[in-house]
């Protein structure tokens, strides 16, 4: 039932360029359950092509933030509000991938090294200089990291509950079931991990499954979101474009907000392999210095699409 809850797209709306050109980047698109899709391709050193695939959303209104009564809740995570994304954008179906990174760069900073799986260990700043190099790369593409509100936009997908899959339970600190099929967090991360160099997890407390080493995962193995996003919880949190506001749901409805001009720490979203099952939620904040690294960090881009 949930996977077929989850595979049936409810916003099957029918992108304005579907009977005309592609965008000027994409090498393939075209449009399937869950809508209008793009991709764009690069050389790597070793001359294989390296496909990522973006997926179209459009404009929209949604409820920014978590009810009081929501479990796991953290108050910066309200009041709710509402907030409109006034343009439809290209976001990446997946986490950014080690294979598009290495292409990019060169290199491979992650610790859990695997072409499949998201690049992990980049800052916000790293991300900042990965953008500008795959943007003269791909003429047109126009890449950033998605705002906080459209991240939150494109994790819920036109769901109001704690999660794209529905509501929350949260059994245990690594316990909550309604994850299971859709993301990877403290409570699976580590079943059946398929490499010896992951992290001690014998002693995580109140686990859903038992598992005794874990780490990130290959992208899209667990169920999408109605819009075809993968990933957008668990596996590894995603740095967002903005700066991190305590107080930023204060204010009133507001349309494409783009948090504080300045501060001190970039805003982080949707959780990892190893947080607690509160962390793994569509309305999560988090937050850290733009310089910092570490296995459980990564991110996706998005494009704004003046249509």
């Amino acid at each position: 039932m949930l996977t077929e809850t989850l595979l049936r797209s409810t916003n099957r709306i029918r992108h304005p360029l579907v009977d005309g050109a592609p965008p000027a980047w994409a090498s393939g698109w075209g449009q399937d359950t869950f809508g209008i899709f793009a991709e764009f391709s690069l050389k790597a050193d070793q001359g294989e092509w390296v496909t990522q695939r973006m997926r179209w959303i459009p404009p929209g209104t949604f409820t920014m933030g978590s009810p009081d009564g929501e479990p796991g809740r953290s108050p910066d995570e309200g009041p709710q509000r509402q907030v409109t994304i006034s343009k439809s954008l290209w976001i990446f179906d997946t986490p950014c991938t080690q294979s598009l990174w290495q292409a990019v760069t060169g290199q491979n900073p992650s610790r859990f090294v695997d072409p499949e799986r998201p690049v992990e260990q980049v800052s916000w700043d790293d991300t900042q200089e990965f953008i500008t190099k795959l943007n003269s790369a791909v003429p047109g593409l126009a890449l950033r990291l998605p705002t906080e509100a459209e991240w939150e936009y494109a994790c819920r997908a036109g769901t109001t509950e704690a999660t794209y899959a529905g509501p929350i339970e949260i059994l245990g600190a690594n316990n909550a079931p309604i994850l299971d099929a859709i993301a990877w967090y403290g409570g699976n991360s580590g079943v059946e991990f398929d490499r010896d160099d992951g992290s001690d997890s014998s002693k995580w407390p109140d686990k859903q499954h038992a598992h005794k080493m874990a780490g990130t995962r290959k992208v899209a193995q667990k169920l999408p979101n109605r819009w075809g996003f993968f990933d957008m919880l668990g596996n590894i949190w995603e740095w967002c474009q903005d700066w991190y506001d305590s107080e930023a749901y204060r204010s009133s409805a507001s349309t494409d907000p783009t948090g504080p001009d300045q501060g001190l720490h970039r805003v982080l979203r949707g959780g990892s392999w190893g947080s607690n099952a509160r962390f793994v939620r569509s309305a999560f904040r988090d937050h850290l210095d733009p310089g910092y690294r570490d296995d459980f960090i990564g991110f996706r881009c998005a494009q704004v699409q003046e249509i």
